[in-house]
C-alpha cells in the first residue's frame, strides 16, 4: 500500500466534497494563488486513497496546476454501495469523467497503479475530456504472478471475512511485520482507519481488475492518437516490472520518465521530482 510522506495538507488546498452527476466523492483540492495553467485530476490505486498524492498538491499548486485528488467510490471516504457489480472498471471509468466533468474544463488525468487501469479505460471512452494522460506505476495488463497470488489470497479472504475488516487488517500486518514497524503511530493509525474504511466489495471487485486485467495498450494508442501521454514510474516495481513500462511508454508513444530512488509509490517516496516531472510535461501541453 502507498505511505503518505505526511498527513496535514499543505497551503492551498482543502479537504472537501467533490459533487458530480455519479454522485459525491471526498477530495483534496489544491488552487493556485495566482493564475491557473490547468487542471489535473489524481486517481489513486488499489487499498489507496487521495492522501497518496499529498506531496504532490503544494509544488503542483505552485507551479500554478489546481491539482484535485479524489476518493474513488468505496474508497476510504468516499461512500459506495456493498455491491460488487458497482465498482465494474467501466463503472469506474464513467465515475472518472464525471469527476472531470465537474472540474469544469478538460484536464491532466493522472491514475497511480490500479488507478491508471481505471484511467485508460476513460481516456478510451472519452478522451476530449482530457488534457494528457499519465500512466503512474501502472502497466500495461495484470500484475506479476507474484504479486497476483497476494490478491488472490487476500480477495479470498474478503469474501471470507469481509465483515470483519480488522480481522484482515491484523494478519496483513502481521504478514509484513517489518514494513510495520517502520510506520509513525500517526502513520498507523491512519493506514488503520482507511483500511477499515474501505467497502470490502470494492477492494473484492477492484483485486479481481488486477488480476485478470488484459493488454489494452495497442486499443490505446489507437483509440486515442492525439492525447498527449506520460508513463511515469520508480526505478524498482513489484507490481510490474520497469522493462515492462518502458516497452508500454514506447508502444504509445508517450513520454517516458523514471524517478531514482523509489519504487511503486513515486509520488509518496519522492514527491518532488515526481511533481516537476509532471510539470515539465503539462507546461507541454
Amino acid at each position: 500500500m502507498s505511505k503518505p510522506p505526511r498527513l496535514s495538507l499543505p497551503p492551498y488546498a482543502t479537504a472537501r466534497t467533490l459533487a458530480t452527476a455519479r454522485g459525491e466523492f471526498a477530495v483534496h483540492d489544491a488552487v493556485p494563488t495566482g493564475a491557473v495553467r490547468g487542471t489535473a485530476l489524481l486517481v489513486p490505486g488499489f487499498t489507496g486513497s487521495k492522501e497518496d498524492f499529498i506531496g504532490l498538491l503544494e509544488p503542483l499548486a505552485v507551479a500554478g496546476y489546481r491539482v484535485v485528488a479524489v476518493d474513488g467510490r468505496g474508497q476510504y471516504e468516499s461512500d459506495g454501495p456493498a455491491d460488487e457489480a458497482a465498482y465494474a472498471q467501466h463503472e469506474l471509468a464513467l465515475d472518472v469523467l464525471a469527476q472531470a466533468a465537474a472540474l469544469g474544463t478538460p484536464v491532466h488525468l493522472v491514475g497511480h497503479s490500479l488507478g491508471g487501469l481505471i484511467c485508460r479505460a476513460a481516456a478510451l471512452r472519452d478522451p476530449a475530456a482530457l488534457r494528457s494522460l499519465t500512466l503512474m506505476s501502472s502497466g500495461p495488463a495484470a500484475i506479476t504472478e507474484a504479486q497476483q497470488e497476494r490478491t488472490k489470497l487476500l480477495v479470498a479472504g474478503l469474501e471470507l471475512m469481509g465483515d470483519d475488516m480488522e480481522a484482515i487488517w491484523r494478519a496483513m500486518r502481521a504478514q509484513d511485520p517489518e514494513d510495520a514497524r517502520e510506520d509513525s503511530p500517526e502513520l498507523e493509525e491512519f493506514l488503520h482507519r482507511r483500511w477499515l474504511a474501505n467497502r470490502p466489495q470494492q477492494l473484492i471487485a477492484t483485486g479481481r481488475q488486477l488480476i485478470s486485467e488484459p493488454d489494452r495498450i495497442a486499443e490505446l494508442a489507437a483509440g486515442t492518437p492525439g492525447l498527449p501521454k506520460l508513463v511515469l514510474s520508480g526505478a524498482v516495481d513489484y507490481a510490474w516490472p520497469v522493462p515492462l513500462m518502458d516497452e508500454m511508454a514506447e508502444r504509445l508513444g508517450a513520454r517516458r520518465v523514471v524517478v531514482p530512488g523509489t519504487e511503486h509509490s513515486p509520488n509518496a517516496e519522492d514527491p518532488l521530482t515526481t511533481a516537476a516531472a509532471l510539470a515539465a510535461f503539462w507546461e507541454r501541453h
